[in-house]
């Protein structure tokens, strides 16, 4: 656990690193010029697994709309630096400078959240109840929202592939799945294997909340 918490606050430091160095850079030039580039190179790079406006139905792909900046930028981080397990990631972030990370997290957080579409089958009624009384009581609304629409470096959750919640949920609770602190290991740390699955069913199914306003 001394370990963990030595790597995590390596990667946090390296990251604020590259967060300030790109803010500074991006400083130089006005927002408006820099996202119409990052919007082709974000067509031509992420859209084929992302989807063109951030969701997509492919397994295992994580839904980007609505998305925050400083989130996607940590992940993408993460990535470049060998920290997240993900080899097609890994590839593509590993070309990136810090400027093209500051440029992709901030197209990212432009996209609204998509809802997603309609189930072939009503929720099952006992599931989501368990589900939400599980985020009331590890406190996932504390810092994901009661709307689950994360904020900062806090993810959007709410609406999020099932299978990809599943793999997060369980990575975060056997030490896979890094973060850049150790906030999600310790919050599933001690929930049932059957829990975080029940979590998962929940979030994903969660009511479709209006997406936030992109901060100025």
């Amino acid at each position: 656990m001394k370990r963990a918490g030595v790597i995590a606050k390596a990667v946090a430091a390296g990251f604020m690193a590259v967060a300030l160095s790109s803010a500074v850079a991006q400083g130089t030039k006005p927002a408006a010029s820099v996202q119409p580039s990052y919007a082709q190179r974000y067509a031509s790079l992420c859209a084929s697994c992302h989807g063109a406006n951030g969701r997509s139905d492919m397994a295992g792909t994580p839904v980007l709309a609505g998305q925050h900046s400083f989130y996607a930028i940590t992940q993408l981080f993460l990535f470049r630096e060998g920290r997240r397990d993900s080899p097609a990631m890994t590839a593509v972030a590993k070309t990136m400078t810090d400027a093209d990370l500051r440029g992709f997290s901030d197209y990212i957080a432009t996209l609204p959240a998509v809802p997603a579409p309609p189930a072939a089958t009503p929720p099952d009624a006992a599931r989501m109840t368990r589900g939400q009384a599980l985020a009331q009581e590890h406190r996932c609304v504390i810092c994901h929202g009661a709307d689950l629409s994360g904020g900062q470096q806090v993810p959007r959750i709410g609406q999020q592939h099932e299978d990809y919640l599943q793999l997060t949920l369980h990575g975060f609770r056997t030490g896979k799945r890094p973060g850049y602190t150790q906030a999600m290991g310790e919050a599933v740390s001690r929930i049932a294997p059957e829990d975080l699955d029940t979590l998962a069913y929940y979030v994903a199914r969660f009511p479709s909340a209006p997406a936030k306003p992109p901060p100025k």
